[in-house]
C-alpha cells in the first residue's frame, strides 16, 4: 500500500488535505485538487473506468462547442488536467463515476474492498481525478465518457456497489440521479401526510380528503421519470409530466408514468402555469429537473400557495428563484436537491426494476447516445 507522506498533518474526513488552491475552502469550492495517487490514512483510489456527465454541464460544452465532439473532449481533458477533477467551470457542475477499487487504507470507514465495481455518489466535483487516456475511446457525443484513470475518496465519500443484474451504462445512469426521487418520495409524502399548510386545503392522513398534485419540469428524462415513479409511490393523487416537444411527449405516454402530460416550454413562465393549470394544477410539489437554465419563475407560478418547488436542475440560478418568489409574492417553500438521501441509491435502482416505464425510457436514451 502507497500512503502519502502527510508530514505530520492528519488527513482531513472531508478532503482539504487535497485542496491545492485556494487554501481553507473545501474540495467543491476549490480551484484546484491534488489527485495524485498515492494514498493518505481514510482515503481509497478507484481505477476509473467511466465517468457520466451531468445532463447540465454535457449541454453546455456541447453548444459551447457547436457539437464537435473533438472539442467537447479536448475541453474536458483541459479541465481535468488543470483542476483536478472534473469541475465545469461555467456551469459549476460534475457527474459522477464508475470504477473498480484498488487501494483502500485501513482508516476508510467507506466499506470498501479492492476490487469492488462501484458508483461514486458524490460529485466529480469534489472529486479527485486524472485520466491517463486522453478520453481516446469518447468521441465527445454522450454524457457517458469511457475513461482510464483514478480517482480518490475521502471518509465522508459516498459510493455504491453496482448491482450484479443491470448493465454497467444502465446502473451509472441511475445512479447519477439517484438524490431526486429520494427527495422528491420524501417532500410528496410529507405534502400527503399534512397537507399544504397555507393554501386552505384540508390535510388528509393516509385516507380521505387531499392528496397532492406533483408537477415534474423535464418529467421524460432520467430524474424527471425517475421523480415521477417516486412521486407515484409516496401517494401523489394526480402527476403531471412536463416535456419539451411532442417527441418526449409520446415517450413520456408510452411509458405510463403521469396522469397527464403537458408540451411546454419550462422558460415561459406564463405559458407553463396555463398549462399545468388547465392539467389538474396548480402543483402541490413541482420538481424541476430541466438541464437549461431560466425555469425558475415558471416552476413558482405552477405551484399553489403552500407549495412546495424542488430545484435538482444545476442549471438552476438561485438568486433568480429566491428573488423571483418574492418578487410574484409567492409562499412557496424552495428546496435545493443535494444528491444525498439515505437509501437513495436502493430507491432509484428498486423503481428502474419495478416500473417498466421507466426502465424503457432509461434503455432509449443509452441506445440514442450510442448511435
Amino acid at each position: 500500500m502507497t500512503v502519502a507522506p502527510n508530514g505530520g498533518r492528519p488527513a482531513s474526513p472531508v478532503g482539504l488535505h487535497r485542496v491545492v488552491e485556494p487554501p481553507g475552502v473545501l474540495p467543491q469550492a476549490a480551484h484546484r485538487l491534488d489527485p495524485s495517487p498515492a494514498l493518505w490514512p481514510g482515503e481509497a483510489r478507484v481505477r476509473v473506468e467511466r465517468l457520466n456527465l451531468d445532463a447540465a454541464s454535457f449541454r453546455q460544452l456541447r453548444q459551447a462547442h457547436d457539437g464537435d465532439g473533438d472539442a467537447v473532449r479536448a475541453a474536458v481533458l483541459r479541465t481535468i488536467a488543470e483542476r483536478g477533477k472534473m469541475h465545469n467551470p461555467v456551469t459549476g457542475s460534475g457527474g459522477m463515476l464508475v470504477g473498480v477499487v484498488d487501494e483502500v487504507t485501513p482508516g476508510s470507514p467507506l466499506g470498501l474492498r479492492p476490487g469492488d465495481r462501484v458508483a461514486t455518489l458524490v460529485s466529480l466535483t469534489l472529486t479527485p481525478l486524472a485520466v491517463t487516456d486522453g478520453l481516446a475511446r469518447w468521441d465527445g457525443r454522450s454524457e457517458q465518457v469511457p475513461a482510464d484513470g483514478h480517482a480518490i475518496l475521502f471518509a465522508r465519500s459516498v459510493a455504491a456497489v453496482l448491482p450484479p443484474d443491470l448493465p454497467v451504462p444502465l446502473a451509472l445512469a441511475v445512479m447519477d440521479v439517484c438524490g431526486a426521487p429520494a427527495l422528491t418520495r420524501r417532500v410528496v409524502r410529507g405534502h400527503g401526510a399534512q397537507g399544504p399548510w397555507a393554501g386552505g386545503f384540508v390535510p388528509w392522513n393516509g385516507g380521505s380528503t387531499v392528496r397532492p398534485v406533483v408537477a415534474v419540469l423535464g418529467a421524460a428524462g432520467k430524474s424527471g421519470s425517475l421523480s415521477l415513479a417516486a412521486a407515484r409511490v409516496a401517494g401523489g393523487a394526480h402527476l403531471i409530466g412536463v416535456v419539451p416537444d411532442a417527441a418526449e411527449a409520446a415517450s413520456l405516454t408510452e411509458a405510463g408514468l403521469a396522469d397527464a402530460v403537458v408540451v411546454a416550454d419550462a422558460r415561459d413562465p406564463v405559458a407553463l402555469a396555463d398549462a399545468v393549470r388547465r392539467s389538474g394544477g396548480p402543483a402541490d410539489v413541482t420538481v424541476v429537473c430541466v438541464d437549461v437554465p431560466g425555469c425558475e419563475g415558471g416552476a413558482i407560478l405552477s405551484t399553489r400557495e403552500g407549495g412546495t418547488v424542488v430545484f435538482f436542475s444545476m442549471a438552476t440560478s438561485f438568486s433568480a428563484a429566491a428573488l423571483g418568489a418574492e418578487g410574484l409574492a409567492a409562499d412557496v417553500t424552495m428546496l435545493v436537491g443535494n444528491g444525498y438521501v439515505p437509501g437513495h441509491a436502493e430507491l432509484a435502482l428498486d423503481l428502474l426494476r419495478t416500473t417498466p416505464g421507466v426502465r424503457r425510457l432509461f434503455e432509449r436514451r443509452l441506445n440514442e447516445e450510442a448511435r
